[in-house]
């Protein structure tokens, strides 16, 4: 197997945490669709990383299929509950941190065009986005130890790639002294290899 996709990229990091998490060896072929002469519309229509090629040249993309793919291709260090009600809990953080960082994306892509070109009114939508879901992860991950159950699970995951991607994009956002548990969180996932080895890098 190969995982496309750039160290930048929090979608990305979170399917290579999943990766080390599961302990499957996968080729990481480093490409982006901002790059000049991408490979990525090749493997992905839609432009967009991160993708995973199987051994057979199947190609998939979204992290979200991703990961539950990976979940299920090795039975070892489950991320992803069984039953329907639990999984669709864990799957409901990973869609929140994943909401939160397409908003976060957003602002970054939006402050790369000319100031003059710039919707001060979108930025501020989509900071409001990222304000609600820190809230949000906050108050349902109260005094847990872990987001869901009583291990590491793809909610934490998703949740860790997306916190780690606003300290990356915006470490002046002061996210750790409004949410303490959730700082408390970031610090005991940051122990993690699979999420220590996967900090992104420009």
């Amino acid at each position: 197997m190969k995982l496309v996709g750039s160290y930048t990229s929090p979608y990305v990091r979170k399917a290579r945490v999943v990766l080390a998490e599961k302990k499957i060896d996968c080729e990481f072929v480093i490409d982006s669709p901002w790059l000049e002469g991408t490979g990525v519309p090749d493997v992905n229509p839609l432009g967009k990383i991160p993708v995973l090629v199987l051994d057979d040249d199947t190609c998939l993309f979204d992290s979200r299929v991703i990961v539950e793919y990976l979940d299920g291709v090795a039975p070892n260090n489950k991320l992803l509950p069984s039953t329907a009600r639990e999984r669709a809990l864990v799957k409901r953080w990973e869609a929140l941190a994943d909401g939160m960082t397409d908003a976060a994306v957003a602002i970054v892509l939006e402050v790369r065009r000319m100031v003059s070109e710039q919707n001060a009114s979108w930025i501020s939508r989509q900071r409001t986005k990222i304000d609600r879901a820190l809230n949000t992860l906050a108050a349902d991950l109260g005094d847990g130890a872990w987001c869901h159950g009583n291990s590491i699970s793809l909610a934490d995951i998703a949740v860790g790639s997306a916190l780690g991607y606003l300290d990356f994009r915006f470490p002046e956002l002061d996210w750790r002294e409004r949410h303490a548990n959730l700082a408390k969180l970031q610090e005991k996932l940051m122990q993690r290899p699979s999420l220590a080895e996967t900090v992104p890098v420009e």
